[in-house]
């Protein structure tokens, strides 16, 4: 005896009840937020241009050191715009509606298996490498602690946004823990 309830198929939206129909429609509210993040992504492109140039003219004059930090802010912006990226896609994908690309030569690998699990965990790495890139940055420019005009950072706030990065780091672990578990329990719905 089977436990899995068969449904009958729907003939499309107008088989929905006015309530279920109102619920299921809301998802398109969500549209403006990720038209509001391509519009922050181009903010992002703008940003990362505008720093380019500024390495660019400046390279003769920057040490080292400057060079680095430089680059690893374009790391960063391009860091946060595959953020963007993954959290547009990804979510318009599986909150509001396929993208239906059929098989698109430029579609992401990780597009064809994107669930709200997969996002998270992407999203988790996403955030850690952004985290690392800054505490990088940090301990870079921390050559300079109790620098009178050398430094922006205290040892306290180097050790707290340590601490942040590896909370980032854990928490990361513990999603990835319990949605191993959740997809390795078997269904016990009734």
């Amino acid at each position: 005896m089977s436990h899995h309830r068969e449904f009958p198929p729907l003939s499309g939206a107008s088989a929905l009840k006015p309530l279920p129909s109102l619920i299921f429609g809301s998802r398109w509210l969500q549209l403006p937020l990720y038209l509001g993040l391509i519009v922050a992504q181009g903010v992002y492109v703008f940003l990362f241009l505008k720093e380019l140039w500024h390495l660019v003219l400046h390279a003769t004059e920057f040490t080292e050191q400057q060079i680095m930090l430089v680059v690893l802010g374009l790391i960063d912006v391009v860091m946060i715009s595959n953020l963007l990226m993954m959290v547009i896609v990804g979510g318009y994908e599986t909150f509001v509606s396929r993208l239906r690309l059929h098989e698109h030569p430029d579609q992401p690998e990780w597009l064809g298996h994107v669930n709200a699990s997969v996002l998270k965990i992407k999203l988790a790495m996403a955030i850690i490498g952004i985290s690392s890139i800054h505490l990088l940055r940090t301990f870079i420019e921390a050559g300079h602690v109790g620098v009178p005009g050398k430094s922006n950072y205290t040892e306290t706030g180097i050790i707290l946004q340590t601490v942040i990065h590896a909370v980032f780091i854990l928490s990361a672990i513990g999603i990835a823990y319990v949605d191993r578990m959740s997809a390795s329990t078997p269904d016990k719905a009734h």
